[in-house]
């Protein structure tokens, strides 16, 4: 029992917190005593948590003029400056803005190590961000970070002109529909296509750049996170079962464009949507707060900050969905489900992460996973696949989940981009055109078959072109520099693949036939066979002998890789694992189901041997 001295000093904390907050403005009474809403009338309240305008926004709000109430906004001067959010936000979301200032998303030091290493060689020590910062690792050492507005080379001009459009550091205005706000906002008030305010304020009605509402999403839809992820490996339109074709101005059906309009001057036509999106689920389902805002510290690459696996909610192969009891209140799965319509309370078992960390929206009822959709509260089960046959298939302890169940992966092959020092281009970082524009073509682009190789976890999972890219250079004279170079890769020229999941994902799986008699799946690219040879078809016009769609040739039976798996330990497959991927070829004739017995025991080819076999193999 506590004695009244230390009840005594737990209530005046208590009070003081309480002071401390009503000092801040996060308290209702200092919003009755602004003048925010004699102009401002129609606009809508933030949240019931969010009162008052001076505490987020700043400013004046005894004055009486408009002038005068502007003064000391935060970022009114200056949209594209981040501060905004560390002033607004900040005060009350500390940890939260630490987190996401640390973030991949925010840095993207991933994104510019990756262009910088398959582009100008790596740096090795010296870490470049979209802002200069001290940063912690994954050690708790620190870590400081570099402003990639001081890498001076080719890698640095590219993230800075055509990869900042999107990511958050910086607020970037809509023009052709590239734009997002900075920080916090991006998420959580998102722009809609023109940027423009549509709530019911009428003084801000119509202007931009602008969240479409004042009103803040606690929980960001699908349609925020598309609002940057429909470029690159455009995730976003894969798992919603959209694409942009070869082209976007290619006609289509009757010779029209496709049936959904795009950004960029793009249009979509539809593919087969994510099983993850035809339930409901939106991105915010599997991916954890700590993948979307970061965990506190820097990670060098986007896959340290990612930790849900499928395996976290279907099982692997010898091992269930693992799973913990909440034992206390304020525990992250109750914090965080306070905006889902069904709330995580003690005594619930959540499932865990690939980090051994608790899932916030999913959790363990009588032997069943059950996934909540958060943010129409949905209960859905899933799946567990631990000891089903067509998962136990010996030979395939390495295989990816995303190998088998991927519909498709987009492929973007012969990347063509061309730095011109004769004109201009927006630098999003630095804020001003600067000398040096970027243009891009490609030739090829498709979605299936898709290559398999090794990731950086001795995987075997879908790979898709990474910086597959032939650079030209014109300086200020127009004399061309670089001519269709293949740029330096690991102290060779050589182009490059890099292990991606597309986001699309089928309940069922590609055939065995298909991946086992079908060599595209192992990184030969489109190609014939001859004999005991595979001739790639979709030839790179800068080598005769090394088709543009692959990794892998094969003359007389040896195989040879001449591009990259961009990541570490990652490697396409070899000699020995491309002979064996063949020769079952010859078993799935007649063993055609996986509940099969010969699936249960490494595959032994001597058996062909024996009588039945020779019966059933000979000439006929």
């Amino acid at each position: 029992m506590l004695s009244q001295i230390t009840m005594r000093i737990f209530f005046f904390f208590i009070l003081l917190i309480l002071s401390t907050f009503s000092l801040m403005g996060c308290s209702p009474r200092n919003a009755q005593h602004e003048q925010c809403l004699s102009c401002h009338k129609g606009i809508e309240q933030t949240s019931s948590s969010h009162s008052g305008c001076v505490t987020c926004h700043g400013g004046n709000p005894a004055a009486k003029t408009k002038a005068e109430a502007h003064r000391g906004i935060y970022g009114l001067s200056n949209r594209s400056y981040t501060g905004r959010w560390e002033s607004g936000c900040g005060p009350c979301h500390r940890h939260q803005l630490e987190r996401m200032q640390s973030s991949q998303m925010f840095t993207a030091a991933g994104m510019i190590a990756q262009i910088q290493a398959t582009w100008e060689g790596e740096r090795p020590g010296i870490r470049y961000g979209s802002q200069a910062a001290q940063l912690y690792d994954t050690d708790g050492k620190a870590l400081k970070q570099q402003e990639v507005a001081q890498l001076d080379n080719l890698s640095g001009e590219l993230y800075r002109k055509f990869c900042a459009r999107c990511h958050l550091a910086r607020h970037q205005d809509p023009g052709n529909g590239a734009g997002n706000p900075a920080g916090c906002a991006a998420c959580h008030f998102p722009y809609e296509a023109q940027a423009t305010y549509n709530g019911g304020d009428p003084t801000m009605r119509g202007k931009s750049p602008h969240g479409s509402s004042h009103a803040m999403h606690a929980l960001p839809s699908l349609q925020s996170c598309a609002q940057c992820h429909h470029r690159s490996g455009r995730t976003a339109l894969s798992y919603q079962g959209l694409m942009d074709g070869n082209n976007g101005m290619v006609p289509t059906r009757n010779g029209q464009p496709g049936p959904v309009r795009g950004s960029d001057l793009r249009n979509f036509t539809h593919i087969a949507p994510d099983i993850h999106y035809t339930a409901g689920m939106d991105c915010i389902d599997c991916h954890t707060s700590r993948e979307v805002m970061g965990e506190g510290y820097a990670s060098a690459s986007l896959h340290g900050q990612l930790e849900v696996t499928c395996e976290d909610c279907h099982g692997s192969v010898d091992r269930p969905p693992r799973y913990r009891a909440i034992l206390r209140e304020n525990e992250d799965p109750v914090r965080e489900s306070r905006s889902y319509p069904l709330q995580m309370r003690p005594g619930m078992e959540m499932i865990l992460t690939s980090k051994g960390r608790p899932f916030s929206n999913v959790f363990h009822v009588d032997g069943n996973v059950v996934v909540q959709v958060k943010q129409s509260g949905r209960l859905l089960r899933s799946k567990i696949i631990t000891g089903t046959p067509e998962h136990t298939v010996t030979g395939h302890g390495r295989l990816t989940c995303t190998a088998c169940h991927s519909r498709t992966v987009v492929q973007c092959y012969g990347c063509h981009t061309r730095y011109d020092r004769e004109n201009t281009q927006m630098d999003f970082i630095k804020g001003v055109e600067t000398p040096g524009q970027f243009s891009e073509t490609e030739d090829y682009r498709t979605l299936y078959p898709f290559p398999l190789a090794l990731n950086q976890k001795g995987r075997i999972s879908p790979v898709t072109p990474g910086c597959q890219t032939f650079v030209t250079v014109v300086d200020e004279q127009g004399t061309v520099l670089q001519n269709e170079a293949i740029m330096q890769y690991k102290g060779k020229r050589q182009l490059r693949f890099a292990p991606f999941h597309g986001h699309n994902t089928g309940r069922q799986a590609v055939g065995c036939a298909q991946c086992h008699a079908n060599p595209a799946f192992l990184g030969f690219g489109q190609h014939i066979v001859e004999g005991r040879s595979i001739k790639g078809t979709l030839i790179c016009e800068l080598s005769d002998n090394k088709p543009l769609d692959g990794y892998l040739t094969m003359h007389k039976g040896q195989v040879q890789a001449y591009s990259a798996i961009t990541r570490a330990n990652a490697r396409p497959l070899n000699q020995q694992e491309v002979q064996r991927t063949l020769q079952v070829n010859l078993c799935l004739v007649c063993h055609t189901s996986a509940k099969d017995p010969i699936y249960r025991k490494r595959i032994n080819y001597r058996d062909l041997d024996d009588t039945v076999h020779r019966r059933l193999l000979a000439p006929r």
